[in-house]
C-alpha cells in the first residue's frame, strides 16, 4: 500500500535510506527534538549524532505504511527489518512539523 506523505516527512523517510546524518538533520528546525529508544536528541548537533550513531551501529530498511493525525501530530506507522535486536518491528514516528520543517520527532514500538 502506497500513501502519501507531507513533503518534509516524505524527505525524512528518502534521506534515512542514505543513512546521511546531514541529509536527515536538514528536514528538521534549528531547535528540534529527536526521542528516540528513551533517549532526547535536542538541536541539529545532537540529531545528526544520534542518526550517525544509528546509521554505524545497524543496517536496516524502513516502510511507512500508514498516516494518521493525533491533535497536532502526525503518525506514521513504519515496518522495519535490520539487524537490530527485536527485528522486524513495526514502530510509530510521532511528527509535530513547524512550516515546512520537522520540529519534533518521537519514534515508539
Amino acid at each position: 500500500m502506497s500513501i502519501e506523505l507531507p513533503p518534509v516527512i516524505a524527505q525524512y523517510f528518502a534521506a534515512d535510506k542514505t543513512s546521511d546524518p546531514k541529509a536527515i538533520s536538514q528536514c528538521f528546525t534549528q531547535d528540534a527534538v529527536v526521542v528516540d529508544e528513551g533517549n532526547s536528541y535536542a538541536g541539529l548537533d545532537a540529531i545528526r549524532q544520534w542518526m550517525a550513531n544509528a546509521s554505524t551501529q545497524y543496517s536496516y530498511t524502513v516502510e511507512p505504511f500508514a498516516l494518521s493525525e493525533e491533535g497536532e501530530r502526525t503518525v506514521i506507522t513504519s515496518h522495519l527489518v535490520g539487524n537490530f535486536p527485536g527485528s522486524p518491528v513495526d514502530l510509530r514516528y510521532f511528527f509535530v512539523l513547524r512550516g515546512d520543517k520537522i520540529a519534533e520527532l518521537e519514534i515508539v514500538p
